[in-house]
Parts: C-alpha cells; structure tokens; sequence
C-alpha cells in the first residue's frame, strides 16, 4: 500500500508514511488515514521517507491535513525527505509552514 498510517499506543501520534509518488492519485488514501480518527492525535508526522516526487496536488493534501489538524495551531511534521522533495518543500515556502525535518 501506498499509504500506511500508525497510531502510537497512546493515541497521541498518527504517523502517515508516503510511498512512491505522492500526488492526486493519492487523495482519497491520505485523506482516509486521518479524517476519521478518535479522538484526533495531537501531533501528526507525514514519513516522506519513501516518497519520489511530490506535486501541486500533494502539497494541497497537506494544507488539508493542517486545517484538521488545527490550522496554525497544528503540530504536524514532514520528516525524512529525500532532496528532490526538498527542494519542492522549499520552493513552495512549506518549510514555513510545517516543522520539516
């Protein structure tokens, strides 16, 4: 699968792991592996450790999960990040919105 959620044990974390490419083709899987979660995880963590490219389509799939998660308030992470999605990251100022690690 392309997408695999994880919940920590205390239900505190949600962790979504991309693999391949993460784009429109996406959506549906990403947006089911947080929407409806009870109760909502204070922190989320999106592993892009696996994921080759990223696009516009993506990018508005994690504004969305931002908004879920509580907007400017949201503790979410980009974690492990190859360089090209980065660069994407950067370019797109995500880097200002998001925690990137």
């Amino acid at each position: 699968m392309s997408v695999v959620t994880e919940v920590s044990p205390d239900g505190q974390k949600l962790t979504i792991s991309i693999k391949g490419r993460f784009d429109f083709a996406k959506h549906q899987a990403f947006r089911e592996s947080y929407e409806f979660l009870q109760p909502k995880p204070d922190y989320f963590e999106v592993n892009l450790k696996d994921a080759t490219y990223l696009d516009s389509s993506a990018l508005g799939m994690l504004l969305l999960l931002r908004d879920h998660a509580g907007g400017e308030n949201a503790d979410i992470r980009l974690t492990h990040a190859n360089a090209d999605v980065r660069k994407i990251l950067a370019i797109s100022n995500f880097e200002h919105i998001f925690d990137v690690v």
